[in-house]
């Protein structure tokens, strides 16, 4: 996290906490969805935007944690979330580790075309599976129980906090990996995997391990989210799916975390509005990130970049 930005993620964190204290239970809900998507975002940043692994499968793994805690929850109603959010985690991490030990050893738009081919068996695995509900899905009666006095994860205002807590978390864990040796190793077979392998780094452990972790964390929003919206169905891990939480990235702007979350706030406040306007909004939508990516390359982050570049000092005798 660059110190430029650390005022703006102060601010942003603040105005999160003081949000429920004026904010209707419409704009609270919509506030947990995209913190929850902000989650999401960030676990893609870690692979597309710090190891240069442009996946088109991510969704796969939000799905199977979602779909594993709607599995765990009818054992028990409700379910415990310290026994069903370990459960869920582990699964999309098994499911990370082994998609990725295959595709990783392809690159390029191979890589993009495998990882979306085993999303799409996850999905209509999903989608042709009666125990999983089938198309229609499977509905959740109750949130998990947090099991703690105090909190309550059926009541809006504490599954809100408890999102933010955990987004705060996934932020701060993603901001320590990226500075440490692993990180900056991530970031280098990114700029120069042969250049890396040179040097002796296992740049494909390095990658599984990068693969993994975005997995697991993809699958901690697909919890939530099944958690918070109360069903699950296979459209969780379509490629639709995939292909929305990237362009929220791109909106933002990639291999930043703030960035990350920045673009989930914009990608879904930009849909509300765009949707109250026309039936049609897709289309705004589309032409909106096409003039992003064209005027800031970097981004809706590349603006607080050019408003520094803006404020700094001119060279003496410039203009004359």
């Amino acid at each position: 996290m660059k110190r430029s930005l650390l005022p703006w993620l102060v601010v942003a964190t603040v105005l999160l906490l003081l949000f429920p204290m004026a904010a209707e239970k419409f704009y609270l809900q919509l506030v947990t969805k995209i913190m929850i998507l902000a989650i999401f975002a960030l676990s893609l940043d870690l692979l597309v935007g710090y190891t240069g692994l442009v996946s088109l499968g991510h969704a796969a793994y939000f799905g199977i944690a979602a779909y594993t805690y709607a599995l765990a929850s009818q054992a028990a109603d409700p379910a415990n979330v310290w026994l069903t959010l370990p459960l869920a985690l582990a699964a999309s991490a098994a499911a990370a580790l082994l998609v990725g030990a295959l595709v990783l050893r392809t690159s390029g738009v191979y890589f993009i075309m495998v990882t979306l081919a085993f999303a799409q068996m996850a999905y209509y695995f999903f989608h042709d599976t009666r125990i999983a509900g089938g198309s229609d899905g499977i509905y959740i009666n109750t949130r998990p129980d947090a099991h703690l006095p105090g909190l309550d994860l059926a009541d809006d205002l504490h599954f809100y906090y408890f999102v933010l807590a955990l987004l705060a978390i996934v932020f701060a864990l993603l901001a320590v990996v990226l500075r440490s040796p692993f990180g900056r190793a991530l970031q280098g077979i990114k700029a120069n995997e042969h250049r890396m392998r040179a040097l002796g780094y296992a740049t494909l452990h390095y990658k599984l391990a990068a693969f993994v972790l975005a997995g697991t964390i993809a699958g901690l929003a697909g919890y939530l989210a099944a958690a918070k919206e109360g069903f699950v169905n296979p459209e969780m891990m379509a490629w639709h799916q995939s292909g929305a939480v990237l362009m929220m990235l791109i909106l933002g702007g990639m291999g930043t975390l703030f960035g990350a979350v920045l673009g989930a706030f914009s990608y879904v406040l930009l849909q509300e509005w765009f949707s109250t306007l026309t039936k049609h909004w897709q289309l705004l939508m589309g032409g909106f990130i096409v003039a992003a990516v064209l005027l800031l390359p970097h981004g809706l982050i590349g603006l607080h970049r050019l408003r520094i570049k803006s404020r700094a000092p001119r060279p003496e005798g410039d203009g004359d």
